[in-house]
Protein backbone atom coordinates (compact mmCIF):
# COMPACT_ATOMS: atom_id res chain seq x y z
CA UNK A 1 0.00 0.00 0.00
CA UNK A 2 1.15 3.36 -1.21
CA UNK A 3 0.35 6.85 -1.59
CA UNK A 4 0.04 7.15 -5.18
CA UNK A 5 2.31 10.25 -6.82
CA UNK A 6 1.90 10.10 -10.79
CA UNK A 7 4.92 11.09 -12.88
CA UNK A 8 7.07 9.72 -15.55
CA UNK A 9 8.43 7.01 -13.60
CA UNK A 10 11.82 4.83 -15.63
CA UNK A 11 10.90 1.60 -16.62
CA UNK A 12 14.06 -0.38 -16.37
CA UNK A 13 15.07 -2.64 -19.47
CA UNK A 14 13.62 -6.10 -18.14
CA UNK A 15 12.12 -9.05 -19.71
CA UNK A 16 9.69 -11.69 -18.07
CA UNK A 17 8.08 -15.37 -19.26
CA UNK A 18 4.36 -15.23 -19.60
CA UNK A 19 2.20 -14.36 -17.56
CA UNK A 20 4.48 -12.38 -15.70
CA UNK A 21 5.31 -11.84 -11.77
CA UNK A 22 4.67 -8.48 -10.19
CA UNK A 23 7.04 -9.51 -7.72
CA UNK A 24 9.92 -9.12 -10.06
CA UNK A 25 8.79 -5.75 -11.97
CA UNK A 26 10.76 -2.74 -11.62
CA UNK A 27 9.34 0.45 -10.95
CA UNK A 28 6.60 -1.84 -8.13
CA UNK A 29 3.40 -1.29 -9.67
CA UNK A 30 0.38 1.16 -7.51
CA UNK A 31 -2.47 -0.98 -7.06
CA UNK A 32 -3.96 1.29 -3.66
CA UNK A 33 -4.30 5.13 -3.52
CA UNK A 34 -3.79 5.27 0.38
CA UNK A 35 -5.43 8.63 0.81
CA UNK A 36 -8.65 7.77 -1.18
CA UNK A 37 -10.82 5.77 1.50
CA UNK A 38 -14.01 4.10 0.68
CA UNK A 39 -17.36 5.80 0.95
CA UNK A 40 -19.39 2.41 0.96
CA UNK A 41 -20.55 2.76 -2.31
CA UNK A 42 -20.68 -1.09 -2.76
CA UNK A 43 -21.68 -2.21 0.47
CA UNK A 44 -23.50 -5.41 1.23
CA UNK A 45 -22.62 -6.15 -3.39
CA UNK A 46 -21.11 -8.89 -4.23
CA UNK A 47 -18.04 -8.40 -7.06
CA UNK A 48 -17.26 -11.23 -9.26
CA UNK A 49 -13.53 -10.24 -11.05
CA UNK A 50 -11.74 -12.26 -13.35
CA UNK A 51 -7.84 -11.73 -13.93
CA UNK A 52 -7.49 -10.14 -10.56
CA UNK A 53 -4.62 -11.59 -9.30
CA UNK A 54 -2.46 -9.05 -10.79
CA UNK A 55 -2.73 -5.65 -12.71
CA UNK A 56 -5.48 -3.89 -13.31
CA UNK A 57 -7.72 -6.47 -11.99
CA UNK A 58 -5.90 -6.66 -8.88
CA UNK A 59 -6.28 -2.64 -8.61
CA UNK A 60 -9.67 -2.88 -9.12
CA UNK A 61 -10.27 -5.19 -6.37
CA UNK A 62 -8.64 -3.66 -4.09
CA UNK A 63 -10.42 -0.06 -4.64
CA UNK A 64 -14.38 -2.07 -4.76
CA UNK A 65 -13.49 -4.11 -1.48
CA UNK A 66 -12.46 -0.40 -0.10
CA UNK A 67 -15.66 0.54 -0.94
CA UNK A 68 -17.46 -2.28 0.97
CA UNK A 69 -17.74 -5.11 -1.75
CA UNK A 70 -17.43 -8.98 -1.24
CA UNK A 71 -14.69 -10.36 -3.93
CA UNK A 72 -14.63 -12.82 -5.73
CA UNK A 73 -10.56 -13.68 -7.46
CA UNK A 74 -10.38 -15.90 -10.80
CA UNK A 75 -7.03 -15.96 -12.02
CA UNK A 76 -5.18 -17.66 -14.60
CA UNK A 77 -8.29 -21.26 -14.85
CA UNK A 78 -11.17 -18.63 -15.06
CA UNK A 79 -13.54 -21.70 -15.52
CA UNK A 80 -17.00 -21.34 -15.17
CA UNK A 81 -16.68 -23.44 -12.05
CA UNK A 82 -16.06 -20.77 -9.96
CA UNK A 83 -19.01 -18.92 -10.34
CA UNK A 84 -20.97 -22.32 -8.83
CA UNK A 85 -18.74 -21.58 -5.94
CA UNK A 86 -19.37 -17.54 -5.69
CA UNK A 87 -23.06 -18.49 -5.47
CA UNK A 88 -22.61 -21.15 -3.15
CA UNK A 89 -21.05 -18.74 -0.55
CA UNK A 90 -22.82 -15.29 -1.05
CA UNK A 91 -25.77 -16.58 -3.09
CA UNK A 92 -25.80 -13.74 -5.71
CA UNK A 93 -23.51 -11.56 -8.32
CA UNK A 94 -23.91 -7.74 -8.35
CA UNK A 95 -21.34 -7.03 -10.38
CA UNK A 96 -18.92 -8.81 -12.96
CA UNK A 97 -15.95 -7.59 -14.39
CA UNK A 98 -14.81 -9.59 -17.03
CA UNK A 99 -11.37 -8.56 -17.10
CA UNK A 100 -8.95 -12.01 -17.53
CA UNK A 101 -7.15 -11.40 -20.95
CA UNK A 102 -3.77 -12.78 -22.36
CA UNK A 103 -1.84 -11.11 -25.51
CA UNK A 104 1.27 -12.84 -27.39
CA UNK A 105 3.48 -10.13 -29.32
CA UNK A 106 4.81 -10.81 -32.49
CA UNK A 107 6.17 -8.60 -35.38
CA UNK A 108 5.23 -10.09 -37.96
CA UNK A 109 1.75 -11.68 -39.27
CA UNK A 110 2.95 -15.18 -40.75
CA UNK A 111 4.45 -15.83 -36.39
CA UNK A 112 0.79 -15.95 -34.86
CA UNK A 113 0.35 -19.22 -35.02
CA UNK A 114 -3.45 -21.62 -34.72
CA UNK A 115 -2.44 -22.27 -31.35
CA UNK A 116 -1.60 -18.66 -30.18
CA UNK A 117 -4.64 -17.64 -31.98
CA UNK A 118 -7.45 -19.92 -30.42
CA UNK A 119 -5.50 -19.69 -27.07
CA UNK A 120 -6.11 -15.58 -27.37
CA UNK A 121 -9.31 -15.73 -28.38
CA UNK A 122 -10.48 -18.79 -25.77
CA UNK A 123 -9.65 -16.48 -23.01
CA UNK A 124 -10.61 -13.26 -24.22
CA UNK A 125 -13.61 -13.78 -25.82
CA UNK A 126 -15.18 -17.38 -25.14
CA UNK A 127 -14.00 -17.45 -21.07
CA UNK A 128 -15.77 -13.99 -21.26
CA UNK A 129 -19.15 -15.41 -22.88
CA UNK A 130 -19.13 -18.84 -20.35
CA UNK A 131 -19.03 -17.00 -17.44
CA UNK A 132 -21.30 -14.06 -18.15
CA UNK A 133 -23.95 -16.75 -19.41
CA UNK A 134 -23.33 -18.62 -16.24
CA UNK A 135 -23.56 -16.21 -14.09
CA UNK A 136 -26.50 -13.94 -15.50
CA UNK A 137 -29.28 -16.09 -13.83
CA UNK A 138 -27.71 -14.66 -10.48
CA UNK A 139 -27.50 -11.14 -11.88
CA UNK A 140 -31.15 -9.01 -10.92
CA UNK A 141 -32.43 -5.44 -11.86
CA UNK A 142 -29.15 -3.03 -10.79
CA UNK A 143 -26.35 -5.17 -11.37
CA UNK A 144 -23.39 -4.25 -13.74
CA UNK A 145 -21.47 -6.21 -16.21
CA UNK A 146 -18.25 -4.35 -17.01
CA UNK A 147 -16.05 -5.36 -19.88
CA UNK A 148 -11.95 -4.97 -20.40
CA UNK A 149 -11.54 -4.02 -23.55
CA UNK A 150 -8.54 -1.68 -24.80
CA UNK A 151 -7.34 0.98 -27.13
CA UNK A 152 -6.06 -1.06 -29.53
CA UNK A 153 -9.82 -2.28 -29.85
CA UNK A 154 -9.71 1.25 -31.81
CA UNK A 155 -6.51 2.03 -33.11
CA UNK A 156 -5.15 -1.30 -33.69
CA UNK A 157 -1.66 -2.53 -33.33
CA UNK A 158 0.85 -4.20 -35.82
CA UNK A 159 2.39 -6.39 -33.20
CA UNK A 160 -0.48 -7.47 -30.87
CA UNK A 161 -3.40 -8.55 -33.75
CA UNK A 162 -4.89 -11.18 -32.82
CA UNK A 163 -5.00 -9.57 -29.64
CA UNK A 164 -6.44 -6.13 -30.54
CA UNK A 165 -9.22 -8.42 -32.53
CA UNK A 166 -10.79 -10.09 -29.16
CA UNK A 167 -10.80 -6.65 -28.04
CA UNK A 168 -12.71 -5.22 -30.49
CA UNK A 169 -15.18 -8.16 -30.32
CA UNK A 170 -14.98 -6.89 -26.40
CA UNK A 171 -16.49 -3.52 -27.29
CA UNK A 172 -19.22 -4.85 -29.67
CA UNK A 173 -20.10 -7.41 -27.19
CA UNK A 174 -20.74 -4.77 -24.46
CA UNK A 175 -22.87 -2.37 -27.14
CA UNK A 176 -25.24 -5.52 -28.13
CA UNK A 177 -25.53 -7.09 -24.86
CA UNK A 178 -26.36 -3.87 -23.25
CA UNK A 179 -29.08 -3.60 -25.74
CA UNK A 180 -30.20 -7.14 -24.77
CA UNK A 181 -30.04 -6.61 -21.24
CA UNK A 182 -32.20 -3.32 -20.75
CA UNK A 183 -35.05 -4.58 -19.87
CA UNK A 184 -34.19 -6.62 -17.41
CA UNK A 185 -31.83 -3.75 -15.47
CA UNK A 186 -28.60 -5.03 -16.11
CA UNK A 187 -26.05 -2.68 -17.28
CA UNK A 188 -23.02 -2.88 -19.78
CA UNK A 189 -20.38 -1.19 -20.08
CA UNK A 190 -16.57 -1.58 -21.03
CA UNK A 191 -12.93 0.10 -20.11
CA UNK A 192 -10.76 0.70 -22.49
CA UNK A 193 -7.59 1.18 -21.34
CA UNK A 194 -4.07 2.63 -22.73
CA UNK A 195 -0.43 1.63 -22.09
CA UNK A 196 -0.45 0.63 -18.88
CA UNK A 197 2.44 -0.71 -16.32
CA UNK A 198 1.37 -4.37 -15.25
CA UNK A 199 3.46 -8.07 -15.59
CA UNK A 200 2.01 -8.43 -18.84
CA UNK A 201 3.81 -6.10 -20.57
CA UNK A 202 7.51 -7.00 -19.68
CA UNK A 203 6.41 -10.35 -20.44
CA UNK A 204 4.97 -9.73 -23.76
CA UNK A 205 7.43 -7.26 -25.46
CA UNK A 206 11.17 -6.63 -25.80
CA UNK A 207 13.33 -4.52 -23.31
CA UNK A 208 13.44 -1.03 -25.58
CA UNK A 209 9.98 -1.43 -25.84
CA UNK A 210 9.67 -1.92 -22.23
CA UNK A 211 11.48 1.07 -21.65
CA UNK A 212 9.64 2.98 -23.62
CA UNK A 213 6.31 2.49 -22.51
CA UNK A 214 3.75 4.68 -22.73
CA UNK A 215 6.41 7.66 -23.88
CA UNK A 216 3.81 7.79 -27.22
CA UNK A 217 1.10 9.22 -25.04
CA UNK A 218 -0.07 12.89 -25.14
CA UNK A 219 1.36 12.23 -21.21
CA UNK A 220 4.40 10.82 -21.93
CA UNK A 221 3.79 8.16 -19.23
CA UNK A 222 2.41 4.83 -19.05
CA UNK A 223 -0.34 4.90 -16.34
CA UNK A 224 -0.18 3.00 -13.14
CA UNK A 225 -3.04 -0.38 -12.34
CA UNK A 226 -4.30 2.81 -9.59
CA UNK A 227 -5.54 5.03 -11.89
CA UNK A 228 -7.15 2.44 -14.23
CA UNK A 229 -9.66 1.43 -11.44
CA UNK A 230 -11.75 4.27 -10.82
CA UNK A 231 -13.33 3.83 -14.19
CA UNK A 232 -14.48 0.33 -13.29
CA UNK A 233 -15.81 1.99 -9.67
CA UNK A 234 -17.69 4.58 -11.23
CA UNK A 235 -19.58 1.93 -14.05
CA UNK A 236 -20.29 -0.58 -10.91
CA UNK A 237 -21.72 1.61 -8.82
CA UNK A 238 -25.58 2.31 -9.71
CA UNK A 239 -24.95 6.12 -7.43
CA UNK A 240 -22.73 7.12 -9.93
CA UNK A 241 -23.66 5.58 -13.63
CA UNK A 242 -27.10 4.48 -13.42
CA UNK A 243 -27.63 5.97 -16.70
CA UNK A 244 -25.08 4.59 -18.42
CA UNK A 245 -24.71 1.46 -20.49
CA UNK A 246 -23.30 0.21 -23.48
CA UNK A 247 -20.64 2.55 -23.16
CA UNK A 248 -16.68 2.93 -23.11
CA UNK A 249 -14.42 4.61 -20.83
CA UNK A 250 -10.83 5.68 -21.76
CA UNK A 251 -7.87 5.81 -19.25
CA UNK A 252 -5.63 6.10 -21.88
CA UNK A 253 -3.15 8.89 -21.19
CA UNK A 254 -4.69 11.36 -23.64
CA UNK A 255 -5.14 9.78 -26.86
CA UNK A 256 -8.47 11.06 -28.89
CA UNK A 257 -9.73 7.57 -30.25
CA UNK A 258 -13.51 8.90 -30.96
CA UNK A 259 -14.79 6.09 -29.45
Amino acid sequence: MQKHNPQKKIRKAQKQQLPGSESKIQPQLVYDNTVIKGSGKLKNRVAFITGADSGIGKAVAVLFAKEGADIVNVFLKACVSAVKKAIKQFGKIDILVNNAGVQFGQKEFTGITSEQLVNTFQTNIFAMFWITKDALPHMSKGSSIINSTSVTAYRGSSSLIDYSSTKEAILFVTRSLSANLIDKGIRVNSVAPGPIWTPLIVATFDTEKVTKHGSATPMKRSGEPVEVAPSYLFLASNDDSAYITGQVLHPNGGEIING
